[in-house]
């Protein structure tokens, strides 16, 4: 395969059927609905032996770590939440390990799949297979309309739906009925954007840091031992390979970090009213 070949391989999912449309509701990823439920399996098995072996006495090293990132959360959670945080705060920290776990993905060598599945005699089977659920933008939007739902069913549950349903009337403009239908799609429109953006937001920057890796790996490929430049393709791939995956580690968690964030930030607004 030429370069641009080789990346179009790399970057196309394992689907049910061919996408014919912006939107396909026929098209399944298959890779991607595998490696996210496979990680978020993992972490109710990472949360729940914390939580299963706490002890009140000297904690290890990974109860440390557990009890670190819960008090993270927590604080995070009592700044923002104004009210009951008994599902919300959980919810907070399944969301930052399931998609900091999602994003590590992205630091298994990007041809490894490839060789796996070619030593296993499976290149029939799966002749895709990306293992970055956060860089396909299904994913990313998927876990963004749950945090949507959440975010609706917190403004029903705290306001009531008739207060929900005056403040989509009346904000943030005024009551008066001549401003019912401005502030209504006003509203539409903020909760569409901040669903959206939610989803974008982890898709290009995964994305991005995958293509990266892509290009470090090609960069690679031009060495074979000679004494032309093919040596600082070598030399190139090694220093910016090392280099970016250093750096990508700061992505992957500041990334789960902000999705966290932001999904917080959402639902305390839905907590308060204008």
């Amino acid at each position: 395969m030429d370069p641009s070949e080789y990346i179009a391989h790399h970057l196309q999912n394992l689907s049910t059927s061919q996408q014919t449309s912006i939107f396909d509701i026929h098209v399944w990823n298959l890779d991607t609905l595998f490696w996210s439920i496979l990680c978020g399996i993992v972490t109710i098995i990472i949360l729940g032996l914390a939580a299963r072996k706490a002890t009140s006495g000297v904690p290890g090293r990974f109860q440390c770590a557990i009890e670190m990132l819960v008090e993270m959360v927590e604080d995070q959670s009592k700044s923002m939440i104004h009210g009951r945080r008994r599902f919300i705060s959980p919810l907070a920290l399944t969301v930052f390990v399931w998609v900091a776990l999602m994003n590590s993905l992205d630091f298994i060598p990007v041809d490894l799949p490839t060789r796996v599945i070619g030593w296993l005699d499976l290149s029939e089977t799966f002749p895709h297979m990306r293992l970055v659920p956060t860089a396909d933008l299904n994913g990313t939007l998927g876990i963004a309309i749950g945090v949507f739902v959440l975010v609706i069913y917190y403004n029903v549950k705290i306001k009531g739906a008739g207060g929900f349903i005056h403040e989509l009337l009346s904000a943030p403009f005024g009551a008066h009925p001549l401003l019912w239908i401005p502030n209504l799609v006003l509203n539409i429109i903020e909760f569409v954007a901040k669903t959206v953006s939610l989803g974008m937001r982890l898709f290009g920057n995964m994305y991005a840091g995958e293509l990266l890796f892509l290009l470090i790996a090609l960069l690679g490929s031009m060495w074979h031992f000679g004494a032309d430049a093919s040596v600082l393709g070598f030399l190139g791939h090694v220093v910016a390979g090392t280099v970016w995956a250093i750096f990508h580690i700061l992505i992957v968690l500041l990334q789960a970090f902000i999705f966290m964030m932001l999904t917080l930030v959402y639902l305390g607004q839905a907590h308060d009213s204008h």
